[in-house]
């Protein structure tokens, strides 16, 4: 079946849908991965987007939901160049395909993703609305000019504590903004039990669980809407409990000190950013998902300073702050896509523990 996406701009990109087959409205942001489609698609951070994958071929090695960095697909709509004519893994149970259909999630194959991704690049990241009738021009205007990405925070977080790893000797507390599986996966593999709190939850909860340490998770959104999160961390920074922040967490945090935040021209999404450790005077390469970073003219040099920074653009890539076992960064050191050079992230954690 014939499928559209229609960019706010105008442009109009030709393909052939995937997946479920429903219309939606999205915010269009890429994703420069060559492999790790299913991390992505299963990433909470991506809730109300829609993907373009650079990467020409999808589904190459199919499906296997042991891989899922959550429940479910987050992400609004697919968008790709080709899709595999079928997959070949020892441990794939079905297809792209059916991955999104099962999900509800439409997609579209057969376009000009080089194009499409250049478009996002010189205008920056834009509202598209996938369908399969362009004869309503004035209604999907419409409906792409009321879209907003907000409230994301309070649909990816969980909805009940949950607890892994009760039997080990640290314990830590990790905020879910939209936390990824691997993040939990990280701590356990070094002998850190995890309790998972809702994003609503209140600080003095999680201080009267004695914790040994706190987790701010990644997440979607403009952090500068997670009002009641920030109060939070605001409470949580005032103890000697030692906090790692991740992404958003990493954001929060920021906004929690009096720093700005601000939205990248068209974000920074994939496995393959280089940034600097500013305090180890080496150079890592990254997996990030943002399209929001933290102003560092913002940031008072009496509360924290700059530890990383992304090589690409010079923006903040992470924070430490004087005075507290407090420190976070904005790319991700559970590296679900990625490469696993930033892992010692979490060994500096579990050490401060």
């Amino acid at each position: 079946m014939v499928g559209y996406l229609v960019l706010e701009n105008g442009e109009i990109f030709e393909g052939e849908r995937i997946g479920h087959n429903i219309d939606t409205v999205c915010e269009v942001v890429f994703n420069t991965g060559m492999a790790g489609y299913i991390e992505t698609f299963t990433d909470p951070s991506y809730a109300g987007q829609g993907i373009v994958m650079t990467y020409p071929l999808i589904g190459n090695y199919g499906v296997i939901p042991e891989d899922y960095e959550s429940d479910r697909i987050w992400a609004k709509a697919i968008f790709i160049h080709k899709m595999a004519e079928f997959e070949s893994n020892f441990r794939t149970k079905f297809n792209v395909d059916k991955f999104l259909r099962d999900f509800k999630i439409p997609g579209l194959t057969n376009i000009n993703t080089r194009k499409l991704t250049k478009i996002l690049r010189d205008a920056g990241t834009m509202k598209g609305y996938l369908t399969s009738h362009i004869d309503n021009m004035d209604v999907i205007f419409q409906q792409m000019k009321a879209y907003q990405v907000t409230n994301v925070v309070n649909e990816v977080t969980s909805k009940e504590i949950k607890s892994y790893g009760k039997n080990k000797k640290k314990q830590v507390a990790l905020l879910d903004y939209g936390f990824k599986h691997n993040i939990v996966n990280s701590l356990l593999k070094r002998d850190v039990g995890v309790t998972v709190y809702p994003a609503n939850t209140l600080a003095e909860k999680i201080i009267a669980s004695k914790p040994d340490g706190i987790m701010l998770s990644n997440g979607p959104g403009n952090p500068e809407e997670c009002v009641f999160q920030i109060e939070q961390v605001k409470k949580l920074y005032a103890t000697e409990i030692p906090i790692l922040g991740i992404c958003l967490g990493h954001q929060l945090m920021a906004l929690a000190n009096g720093a700005k935040t601000a939205k990248l021209k068209y974000g920074h999404r994939g496995p393959n950013h280089p940034v600097k450790d500013l305090i180890n005077d080496r150079i890592y390469i990254t997996s990030q998902n943002h399209g929001y970073y933290v102003k560092e003219e913002s940031i008072s040099n009496t509360i924290a300073e700059v530890s990383h920074v992304n090589l690409n653009d010079g923006t903040v890539e992470g924070i430490r702050y004087k005075n507290k076992k407090v420190f976070t960064v904005q790319f991700h050191p559970e590296a679900c896509p990625g490469p696993e050079d930033t892992a010692y992230i979490f060994n500096e954690f579990v050490k401060i523990l």
